[in-house]
């Protein structure tokens, strides 16, 4: 093996070790913090924790864009949100069959899908710009400003790490000082070990991002929810996967392209996309039709009556449906 090429391999091993364990620690410690100033469980879900969760996409697609290699920025969120779907909630639910809110078939997909759309326009002439991030991070605060209001009439459930008081808040600071630098020091090593592969191996900066890329990304999600499953945690949900998902794109996209616009070849993306929507409605068959089998009634007339739960389930045979659609993905845009 090319002596470069295994230099880039282990920049791009070690720039994923050290987003893992920074974006831990950055959310430990902002939700630390947030207790100490006594906010509520559900923002610090919608907002610390969803930050700090999608915090190593973000910094990651920053430092692409910022470095010249838009495709990585593109490629690691789109890769993301396809690995949510179709690997990580795949893997969890073939582990442990999971029920679905009925929050998550009323609002949450729909707002992805509408995401999915949105990203899908702004990429079409082939940039997007720094108007087209503000309107994505805009809807990024009406989606976090309607999710707090609706809580008031359809209970969210938010994941949020147990409160941490074994230091003085002082020292949660310098966690999350010492976290975010980790996570600019994760990222560049991850992007020019990405790059450094791409031009070793004669493939695309698309190809690795939307594989390798995405995949470091999503391993704090992947490991979180899998451990959860086998432990039969019943906290975790779609409705957790599908705000990620959200989050990608209204919020690393967005804050990405407000501050750097994002230039690509739409053409080479358009298979991604296209499947990104595949798997989106491949997901609502799997969470909507189960209501009409299970109750009998309209899906939404049902989710009126049952405030918590929607009746539907996702079964381990979807969840290896799911699974088959990624590999068969992957599979495909390396041949193609």
């Amino acid at each position: 093996m090319d002596t470069q090429l295994i230099f880039d391999l282990g920049k791009l091993v070690l720039g994923i070790a050290i987003l893992v364990y920074s974006g831990d620690y950055l959310v430990k410690g902002s939700v630390a913090i947030a207790n100490h100033f006594k906010i509520s469980a559900l923002v610090i879900g919608l907002t610390v924790v969803a930050f700090g969760t999608s915090a190593p996409e973000l910094i990651v697609s920053l430092e692409a864009a910022i470095t010249g290699h838009p495709e990585i920025a593109l490629g690691n969120v789109i890769g993301s949100n396809i690995a949510n779907i179709a690997l990580v909630l795949a893997l969890t639910v073939i582990i442990l069959p999971m029920p679905v809110a009925a929050q998550t078939i009323r609002r949450s997909w729909p707002i992805m899908f509408i995401s999915c759309l949105v990203l899908y326009g702004a990429m079409l002439n082939g940039l997007i710009t720094r108007v087209e991030g503000a309107v994505m991070f805009l809807l990024l605060i009406l989606f976090i400003i309607s999710s707090i209001k609706s809580s008031k009439r359809f209970p969210i459930k938010v994941s949020v790490p147990k409160p941490e008081n074994k230091y003085k808040i002082w020292v949660y600071m310098i966690i999350v000082l010492f976290a975010s630098f980790g996570l600019a020091i994760g990222s560049r090593f991850l992007v020019l070990g990405a790059s450094g592969i791409a031009g070793s191996m004669g493939i695309s900066e698309r190809l690795i991002s939307i594989t390798i890329v995405a995949f470091g990304t999503s391993i704090p999600e992947l490991t979180a929810s899998v451990i959860a499953a086998f432990k039969k945690e019943t906290d975790i949900s779609v409705g957790n996967i599908v705000g990620s998902n959200i989050f990608n794109v209204f919020a690393v996209i967005g804050i990405t392209s407000s501050i750097q616009p994002i230039s690509m070849n739409f053409s080479e993306f358009r298979i991604d996309l296209n499947f990104m929507v595949a798997i989106y409605l491949l997901l609502l068959l799997f969470i909507l039709p189960m209501a009409y089998l299970l109750k009998k009634e309209k899906p939404f007339s049902l989710i009126k009556k049952y405030k918590g739960i929607s009746g539907s389930r996702i079964s381990r045979t979807e969840g290896a449906l799911l699974l088959l659609s990624y590999i068969v993905y992957v599979v495909l845009i390396f041949k193609i």
